[in-house]
């Protein structure tokens, strides 16, 4: 067979398989540009909030920790939780400062963020990682009034997280 006829082919199915973080557009705002990918995995989860009182005693939902599986290739690899951190079944983990940030698709979803990482341990997956990108996030984004102090409530999001090195 001529290679001609079978290689356009070919380029299509490769191009298929591209995973879908790395055909994201991503916003100047959460950028790494120049760094590496080290690691991409989603999240399953939630964002939780607490029902606190805000200015003048009026009850608002204020953020309080995110709960979430990390899956690489359908398997659970890690977690996601308060720090922001990030722990990989291997044992290294990190936390993370949001030095960027971008709107989501819709008011329902958290929005996109870039971090740089202030702690590290561990010489596993995520060993050598300066800046986390959280990318196609859905939902997560909590709305409306809250009417009693002390309640939670855990609203399911999904998310790509990028892990990069300079």
């Amino acid at each position: 067979m001529d290679f001609r006829t079978w290689l356009p082919a070919a380029m299509l199915c490769v191009i298929g398989i591209v995973p879908a973080w790395a055909q994201t557009p991503i916003p100047d705002a959460v950028a790494a540009r120049g760094e590496a990918v080290v690691l991409a995995v989603h999240a399953e989860g939630a964002q939780v909030y607490d029902c606190k009182a805000g200015e003048g005693g009026k009850f608002i939902w204020q953020f309080r920790e995110p709960i979430a599986t990390l899956i690489q290739d359908g398997k659970t690899v890690g977690r996601h939780y308060v720090g922001p951190s990030w722990e990989h079944a291997d044992g290294s983990r990190m936390v993370g400062k949001p030095i960027g940030r971008a709107d989501g698709a819709t008011a329902k979803d958290i929005p996109w963020l870039k971090l740089e990482v202030v702690e590290a341990r561990g010489t596993g997956a995520l060993a050598g990682v300066t800046t986390i990108q959280r990318i196609n996030t859905a939902g997560g984004q909590l709305a409306g009034a809250c009417d009693k102090a002390g309640t939670t409530m855990a609203v399911p999001y999904a998310a790509d997280y990028v892990f990069l090195k300079k």
